[in-house]
């Protein structure tokens, strides 16, 4: 997320929390795609983590993108920290490793959704290549050790990075080491987010083992085809997870307001600083009873803040976010909102959708999350592998897309946007397991040659 939100209206009741996620509500015919991605910048000679000071580093490509860009630039402390297009499109946000992420512009067509991302590569190149600097497009850094990786100056990172450590085994890992591609979708009233939510959360280990590209650290195979997805076993569980609830008879917005009012918080911001609240609860600042805060009500501002930091496998906001794949190459970007979009915005598809998932209980859908990062494809649920549930979600994309029948200027349809989940499905493999046979064969044994092939 590249800003964040400035609305300071104090909150007066629970009502207003809700309504606020229901304002998200909107006619189909207005439903937008909203397409984030991150990759991990490297030094051309040599593959290092690229630090933020310097002629060469992280602070002086952001200055070279805002001269190219024309976009505003978003300070903190002196510090340029991302940029955004006043009139309403894109922005670009620095993850807490250094990881350079795109939150596109809320688009139509998946085919607007590539030429943003071709755009945006090519005037990354443009800016980063004459300072030595590369992208790679992969779930996870391959080589660095998360020591050697840089801390990027945001306030919100420090106070996270303090307090990762005393909830979880590999939140470090997930801020600094991992990249992911996502695809934010909207919806046209509580009961269609709650359909769309319970699809997306139950098919999400679908996505996971089609984007999986996670499965080297610090040099070796890891033993898992995503560890970007391992890592959120063991992050937070306390904001993160496969939300059991979200299942349950009465399912809405105010559910969400109740989960989210309990989830810890990280900070509250006053001005350009940011405040440690970590491991307070919004429901005690929304009470009054924040020890930092005390008599205090939160604004807007700092509900929506703290929504941004709920990191659930599906997340809600004023949309939905779909968050369970590894970042990729560049020609497999446009593939997950492509599958996303083809699966939730037909009706005839996400009805199909569903009657997939619907019989599968809440320990099963626990259990292919958590065997998916290891597995992938292999992964069980009831009688059926994974692979046989992904081949199926391939073709309702397909028809959902066909259907949408939004056509490009040489009167091709989206669904030549799934071309890259298409080869996968045909190989019966993940792309880690590609990546593996690789590694074993032509890479001989070094994840050094990923630089190359993978590099944006």
């Amino acid at each position: 997320m590249a800003r964040d939100q400035i609305d300071m209206t104090p909150l007066q009741s629970r009502d207003e929390l809700v309504a606020w996620l229901a304002a998200g509500s909107k006619p189909p015919s207005e439903f937008r795609i909203g397409t984030e991605h991150e990759k991990t910048p490297f030094t051309l000679q040599g593959h290092h983590p690229v630090p933020y000071e310097g002629a060469r580093g992280i602070g002086a490509l952001l200055e070279g993108m805002q001269l190219l860009l024309g976009w505003e630039p978003i300070m903190e402390h002196g510090n340029i920290i991302g940029l955004y297009d006043v009139t309403g499109g894109g922005a670009i946000s620095l993850e807490p490793g250094g990881q350079f992420e795109l939150s596109g512009a809320p688009v139509e067509t998946v085919h607007q959704t590539q030429s943003e991302v071709m755009a945006h590569l090519a005037q990354v190149r443009e800016v980063a290549t004459p300072l030595g600097i590369g992208f790679l497009g992969l779930g996870m850094t391959p080589s660095w050790s998360r020591e050697q990786i840089p801390v990027m100056p945001k306030g919100r990172y420090k106070i996270m990075t303090d307090y990762m450590p005393k909830v979880g085994r590999y939140g470090l890992d997930m801020m600094y080491r991992t990249c992911t591609v996502q695809t934010n979708l909207d919806f046209s009233s509580e009961a269609d987010m709650v359909k769309k939510l319970r699809v997306s959360l139950a098919l999400q280990p679908v996505a996971t083992a089609l984007f999986a590209n996670s499965p080297f650290t610090e040099g070796k195979p890891n033993g898992l085809l995503s560890f970007r997805s391992e890592i959120w076993r063991d992050t937070d569980n306390a904001r993160s997870g496969m939300l059991p609830w979200a299942f349950e008879p009465g399912m809405g917005f105010e559910r969400w307001v109740d989960y989210a009012l309990d989830v810890p918080m990280y900070f509250v911001k006053r001005g350009d600083s940011y405040i440690d609240v970590a491991g307070s609860s919004f429901r005690d600042f929304f009470e009054g009873k924040n020890k930092a805060f005390p008599g205090e009500r939160p604004t807007l501002s700092d509900w929506a803040n703290h929504l941004s930091t709920i990191f659930p496998e599906v997340r809600l906001k004023r949309y939905l976010e779909m968050r369970g794949a590894d970042g990729g190459p560049w020609g497999r970007l446009p593939a997950l909102p492509a599958f996303w979009v083809g699966l939730l915005y037909d009706d005839t598809s996400l009805d199909a959708a569903w009657d997939i998932a619907k019989h599968w209980s809440a320990h099963e859908r626990q259990a292919l999350r958590d065997d998916v990062p290891r597995f992938g494809f292999k992964a069980r649920i009831k009688d059926r592998y994974l692979f046989e549930i992904a081949k199926e979600c391939v073709r309702l994309a397909h028809l959902g897309l066909r259907r949408r029948n939004r056509i490009d200027h040489l009167g091709r349809d989206e669904t030549r946007h799934l071309e890259p989940l298409d080869h996968i499905i045909e190989a019966g493999r993940t792309p880690a397991e590609e990546m593996l046979e690789k590694f074993n064969g032509a890479w001989r044994g070094s994840v050094e040659p990923a630089y190359d092939e993978y590099a944006f």
